[in-house]
Formats: structure tokens, sequence, C-alpha cells
């Protein structure tokens, strides 16, 4: 095992050396053991003890109280924090989440009551020897996702593991064994009691990993893509017309957009490129044909109903309401005013827009001139020529005698254009330009 050289990892083996020179067994645990062996660096590394919350109290200065009933203190050293939990074992998972009853026990039984065998391994990095009861490094080897003991208990002691599971195997390209397989299909409609809040924090992981499509084809096979986004089951079937997309059906060239989004996208975008067509069923039954009218304000609505259904911030949903709504914008560049791109360029947003721009491209015809256009001309420009200082502020206007009203915005609208075009350079062009717009608009 490739051990890493750097701050945190030295602090984990300070924390298991402290505890072993004070009489307690303690290992690294889960997680971090599997990224050890997989030669990746761990986020963070949590140690599995036969100390009390009390014992690791006494034994570091820093330390936080987070779950006493389960055994659990955090760990301060130099500004890293570490998971200190005693070994245990729990039963009576009557909420679908949380343990009923637990009782402290010694390391075997820890393992066993571990969600997936490449989780259940522990490694004493002090004596450098890893400890594996449940077969983990054999299926970590063989590319195996596997529940330990009986996958049904597993998966009802928490729900979320059947959605972990999807996020384990898709990150690491692994196959789910057939008996786990089987077990996650029957019990798939449990994902449905889990809060909001605990499938977003999944799917942020889920959908932001190395292989976001991979992870969503799989929860299609095992079920579970329905439960967590009905919205998308009416996208199979919903035929697009063969000059446009080639590829197949909605649901198809959705499961093709996400994957032209490259590893570990951002989660606003990823959201997006899987909502992005969510409108297209409704709108083909609105037309009676393969032709799919406003599908991109229906699409908009339905994402947004999603974001909320799952409890993302204000500002995430909006992002990605924008983002759907806005998805086909670039179609017609070619053709846009100079005023209208840098406008489009000059939001926060744009990025994101014309990165889901190519992913739709790319999963249909793979064109992308579209987006070459939007990308060169945006090169071209320097970050002041998009957003230049105004010429005209609405103060300007109320100088020259003009109270706030709707011809107040109408005119600072057509000025910022017309600066942005090239077609006036200077304030006096700009008020010039303004008093000429204020007369026109002035009633006979």
């Amino acid at each position: 095992m490739r051990t890493p050289d750097d701050q945190n990892y030295r602090g984990a083996v300070r924390v298991v050396r402290r505890l072993q020179e004070a009489g307690h067994d303690a290992v690294l645990a889960g997680g971090c053991v599997r990224d050890l062996l997989c030669g990746a660096t761990p986020g963070d590394y949590d140690v599995a003890t036969d100390a009390r919350p009390g014992d690791v109290e006494a034994l570091f200065a820093d330390t936080r109280p987070v779950g006493r009933r389960f055994g659990v203190t955090l760990v301060v050293l130099d500004g890293h924090t570490y998971e200190v939990a005693a070994f245990r074992t729990e039963s009576g998972y009557s909420d679908g989440r949380r343990p009923d009853a637990v009782a402290f026990c010694g390391i075997e039984e820890d393992a066993r009551r571990r969600d997936f065998t490449i989780n259940g391994m522990f490694w004493d990095p002090v004596e450098g020897r890893l400890l594996d009861v449940v077969g983990g490094r054999r299926d970590l080897e063989q590319g195996v996702l596997r529940a330990i003991g009986e996958p049904e208990e597993r998966f009802g002691e928490d729900h979320l593991r059947l959605l972990r599971a999807v996020r384990f195997a898709a990150r690491l390209g692994f196959r789910v064994e057939p008996v786990t397989r089987a077990a996650i299909r029957r019990m798939a409609p449990l994902l449905a009691r889990v809060s909001p809040e605990r499938i977003q924090r999944e799917l942020r992981l889920l959908l932001t990993d190395r292989d976001p499509a991979a992870a969503l084809r799989l929860m299609d096979s095992l079920g579970l893509l329905d439960v967590v986004f009905p919205e998308l089951a009416d996208m199979r079937g919903c035929e697009q017309p063969e000059n446009y997309h080639p590829e197949g059906d909605v649901f198809v060239h959705t499961l093709l957009t996400v994957e032209k989004l490259g590893p570990h996208p951002d989660f606003e975008l990823a959201m997006a490129a899987l909502l992005h067509d969510a409108g297209k069923p409704e709108a083909a039954r609105r037309s009676g044909a393969k032709l799919f009218p406003e599908h991109c304000q229906l699409g908009a609505a339905i994402a947004r109903n999603v974001c909320r259904r799952l409890r993302l911030p204000t500002a995430e949903t909006e992002r990605i309401f924008w983002l759907v709504n806005r998805h086909l914008y670039f179609r017609d560049a070619f053709k846009m005013r100079p005023s209208t791109l840098k406008k489009a360029f000059a939001h926060p947003g744009f990025r994101q827009l014309a990165a889901l721009h190519r992913a739709d491209a790319l999963a249909s015809w793979g064109n992308l001139e579209i987006y070459d256009y939007v990308m060169a001309k945006r090169r071209e420009l320097a970050d002041d020529q998009v957003e230049p200082v105004p010429l005209l502020t609405g103060d300007d206007l109320i100088a020259m005698g003009y109270p706030p009203g709707p011809l107040f915005g109408r005119v600072l609208d057509a000025v910022r254009d017309a600066q942005l075009d090239g077609e006036v350079t200077t304030e006096e062009e700009a008020r010039v330009l303004a008093l000429r717009l204020a007369e026109e608009a002035a009633p006979s």
C-alpha cells in the first residue's frame, strides 16, 4: 500500500498512535482505506477504536463530541479534523436511516455492520497491517461492489445505501455483483422514503464525479432513476426528428448530453444537462408530432419543480432554470448583433450555457460550428469590451428632465445596446440618441 506523505495523513497516524500508546485498539477505517489501496489520496481519514468518547477526550486537547450515543468524537490536529468512532454494532432501523439501538463491540463485529466490502476494511498505519474480515481487498482487486452480509439487511438499515452503491460503482468503474444488484432492484422504491436533503447531497457527489452518465445509466438499470427523477420517464420512447437527432429518443440524447459534459462537471451544469429536454414529451403531446414548440420553457418549469423537491438553494434552482430555459439560445448566434452576444458573455452563467450547448451538440450530430464561433467571439473581446462602463445612466436621464417610468428603462436599454454595438462611443452621442428616442416615443 502506498501511503501519502502529507500533513493530513500524518495527523491521522498520530491519532492512531496516541490511542494505541494509551492501550487501545485503533485503526484507520472505511473509505480512506479503500482509497489508499486504490492508490488515491483520501480527502479525510476516519479512525475506529475500542476507546469510548470520554477516553478520546482525555487523550486529545481539541475534541468535539458529535455523537456520544454512537461513540463518535471529532479530534482536531493542526487544522485537520478526524472522526474517531468506537467499534459498534447497530440494530433496529425503524426509520430506514438511524439505528434504534447501538452496542459497543470488537473490530470484526464493527466491520460486518458496514455497507460494502470495499468500505469494510481497516488499516493499522503504525504496524502497516491490513485487517479485512469481509473480503474487501479481493472485491477491490476484482472490481466488484458487494454488500456486506445480506444485502437486503444493509439496504434496510439505510435506504440511501441504494444510491451510494451506484456512486461507488460508477466512480470506481466496478460491476455490482448479482445478489447485491437484485436486492437493489427489489428495494428501489424504498429510496422514496429518504429525505430530499440526503438524496440531494448524494446526487451532488454522483453528478460531479468522474462519470456521471455511467452513474445515471446504472441508476436506470437498477430501477432507481425513476424514483429520484420520475420526470425522466416520459423521455423514453419520445422520438425525435432523425435529421436533428440520429442518436435516438429524448432519453438516449439526455444521457449522451450528460456524458459529453466530461468528467467532474459542476452540479448546476449536470442538473441542467439532465433536465434540458424534460419539456419535450409534453411539447410533443401538444403538437401531435415530433415537434417540440416551447419545450425550453416547459422543461425549465419542470427543472424548477425538481430542484424545489430536492430542496436545492434558491440561487442554484434559478441558475438551473435559466440554463434549461436558454439552452437553445446560441442556435442563431451567426445572426446575433454584437450587443446581444456581449450581453450573453457578461452573464455569470455564460460559461455554463456554452458548455451545455457544446454537450447538447455533441450528443446529436456533433457539429460544433456554433460553439466554436461563440467562443471565438468571446476570445476576441477584452472584459471591458464585454461589459463597458455605461455611457448613460438613470441619473443622467433624470438630469436631462426625464422622470422614471416605462420610457425610462426602454431608452436606457436602447442606448446600452447601441453602445455595445459600437454605434455610440461617447457620452455626447449617448445623450443625443436618448433625446431622439424619447422624442420618437412621446405622444404626438
